[in-house]
């Protein structure tokens, strides 16, 4: 039919697209700097000359450079559609330089840490061979290989059994070391447990077979970090393959429906705040929502 674009122009499209984000970011990231150079200068004028002047000295990071030639030389396009990615995008042209936990290694990654210049962004990986692919060819990321204690055959019993574990529950929720709870996440890098991350990409680890770990555990970590946020604002979260049932079910259940801000294709967007914004909650209570 006339109105099907072929797959070489559609790979064309995406380039464009995604050298219009990267290109965005470093024109944002050159108008953040210029703009706190030109703060402290006395006049109107004086800042303005300032802020021109520092955007044209703005040079780029080696990272968005390689960002660029990757995705300019590669046919191969990131998991993510246009729509969905401008939705995180958004939030890293607000928040940028921020701290930027990605569960996954993946065809976008060099797109995620390039949009977000001189922040921190890891990610975590967990199946071995292709994090050695990834990190071989991109030798600039951030990444951990991690291993989760979950398989995604367990998701109903993950999900009942959480409610008669203290040390789940949302009042009494930590990470590091809570063995007693299978949802939470232990045993990664101290990193993961020391930074307050400021968004949160949940796009991993695998949730398509009965034996994969599945993404209730990253889920839910995610909800106990925003929730002990200490840092002011809230914690971006933004939770990939919402059409399936655990991903659905596991961030109605943690990550909240009233928390949701934005929806795109097969994405959710979470703002949750830490719980010294909400109501007092209950220790007893092992409810989320």
């Amino acid at each position: 039919m006339s109105n099907i674009i072929p797959a070489e122009k559609r790979s064309i499209v995406t380039f464009v697209l995604l050298a219009g984000l990267i290109g965005s970011a470093l024109l944002f990231t050159a108008f953040i700097r210029s703009a706190d150079d030109a703060f402290f200068l006395c006049s109107t004028a004086s800042a303005k000359s300032r802020a021109v002047a520092a955007a044209a000295d703005y040079s780029a990071t080696p990272i968005q450079l390689q960002a660029i030639v990757h995705y300019a030389t590669s046919t191969i396009t990131p998991q993510q559609n246009i729509h969905e990615i401008s939705i995180s995008f958004n939030v890293l042209k607000e928040l940028a330089p921020a701290n930027f936990l990605v569960f996954g290694l993946g065809l976008d990654s060099l797109m995620w840490a390039s949009l977000n210049p001189r922040g921190k962004t890891i990610f975590l990986e967990e199946d071995l061979e292709w994090f050695q692919k990834v990190t071989k060819d991109s030798p600039f990321l951030h990444a951990h290989h991690v291993r989760y204690r979950t398989q995604l055959q367990e998701a109903d019993k993950l999900l009942r059994s959480y409610k008669t574990e203290p040390s789940c529950f949302p009042a009494k929720a930590y990470l590091r070391g809570n063995e007693r709870c299978k949802l939470a996440l232990t045993g990664l890098p101290d990193e993961f447990y020391d930074t307050e991350w400021d968004l949160i990409m949940l796009d991993a680890p695998k949730g398509y077979f009965a034996e994969a770990p599945g993404r209730m555990a990253a889920i839910f970590s995610a909800a106990v970090m925003a929730r002990n946020r200490k840092k002011p604002g809230v914690t971006h979260v933004f939770l990939h393959d919402v059409n399936r049932r655990v991903e659905k079910t596991f961030a109605e259940e943690f990550l909240c429906a009233k928390y949701r801000v934005h929806a795109a294709g097969r994405l959710w967007h979470f703002a949750i705040p830490p719980a010294a914004a909400n109501t007092t909650i209950d220790g007893g209570d092992y409810r989320f929502c």
